[in-house]
């Protein structure tokens, strides 16, 4: 029994690693083919994040919650989702959408995993968490590999518009994980990301709408691996994976299940090189060393708890997941 739960957990562990890692290159082929035209980058958002909400509300909506305790979907919830899904999902997971139209998708994905990085720091500026010398030391990591990535010139220097951009996605992302954790939410987990979704699904189509997105959108001259790569993020990275993950946080030690906080940008790298060609030099090499060991150092400051995480915890997973 012991090794069937032990198997069931590694498969859990590596649907995330790989998926997740995955969703960057996903991300990338949507958005920027090379052949035709790509897909709108909050446009395809939106798609993707209403779409896989709807399902995950018609699937898990009507379960009961734990206990059979009361756990109203009332407007009270309705807007914090909202609120916190434009923060995740349009500041977040929409900024790297646009980001990657300027550079390489393991780049991105490096750039995500400072999310814990920023939620640390926000919650050190609010009060909810002590910031120890591994805490400091991580951090500075953290920034150092972002640094290394815009300053100076030469071979590995990546666009630095599209790294702000990212960064200010992975800000956001953390901002609203930090205020997910007291907003009056539903506390079914795949409920409430369901409802996050809906909501931040229709944030990307605002803002798409409002940054004329749909005026150059031709679907016609849309190739097929860019409509593949939104139905793989709605199926395998919103829905598939994040399901494997909510099962880790209740089955599995929490030291385990962040480890795909810094295996996930390892795999995006990873697969952009191979799937597309994207180059790996020197200076990307340290940079991702030092933001991965910073995330490292943070992650693991709180898993050495080992307590189960609250529910409610939000990671870089769906930055692209």
């Amino acid at each position: 029994m012991g090794e069937r739960a032990d198997a069931k957990v590694w498969a859990a562990l590596w649907i995330v690693y790989l998926v997740w890692g995955s969703t960057y290159l996903a991300i990338r082929v949507g958005v920027q083919p090379s052949h035709g035209v790509g897909l709108p980058p909050l446009l395809m958002a939106a798609a993707r994040f209403t779409l896989a909400g709807l399902l995950m509300l018609a699937l898990f909506a009507r379960r009961p919650a734990p206990g059979g305790k009361p756990d109203p979907m009332g407007w009270k919830q309705w807007g914090a989702a909202t609120v916190i899904g434009c923060a995740l999902l349009l500041g977040g997971n929409g900024l790297v959408s646009i980001a990657e139209k300027r550079i390489p998708s393991g780049i991105a994905a490096v750039l995500v995993a400072t999310v814990p990085t920023w939620a640390a720091l926000l919650g050190a500026v609010f009060g909810l968490e002590r910031v120890t010398m591994r805490h400091a030391a991580g951090l500075a990591l953290g920034f150092a590999g972002v640094a290394i990535l815009v300053v100076g010139h030469g071979s590995g220097r990546i666009d630095a518009v599209g790294v702000v951009t990212v960064v200010v996605g992975a800000l956001s992302w953390a901002a609203g994980s930090v205020w997910a954790t007291r907003a009056p939410t539903v506390r079914r987990p795949l409920v409430m990301t369901g409802m996050e979704m809906v909501g931040g699904g229709i944030g990307c189509a605002i803002a798409g709408l409002a940054r004329g997105e749909a005026a150059d959108f031709h679907p016609a001259a849309v190739p097929t691996r860019s409509w593949v790569a939104l139905a793989y993020l709605v199926v395998f990275g919103s829905m598939v994976a994040y399901t494997a993950y909510v099962w880790l946080l209740h089955n599995a030690r929490l030291s385990l299940v962040t480890t795909y906080t810094y295996v996930n940008p390892l795999v995006a790298v990873a697969l952009g090189a191979i799937i597309l060609s994207e180059s790996l030099t020197l200076r990307t090499l340290l940079a991702s060393a030092a933001i991965v060991v910073g995330v490292m150092l943070i992650i693991r400051r709180e898993a050495r708890r080992e307590e189960p995480p609250a529910v409610e915890m939000r990671e870089p997973e769906s930055i692209a997941g």
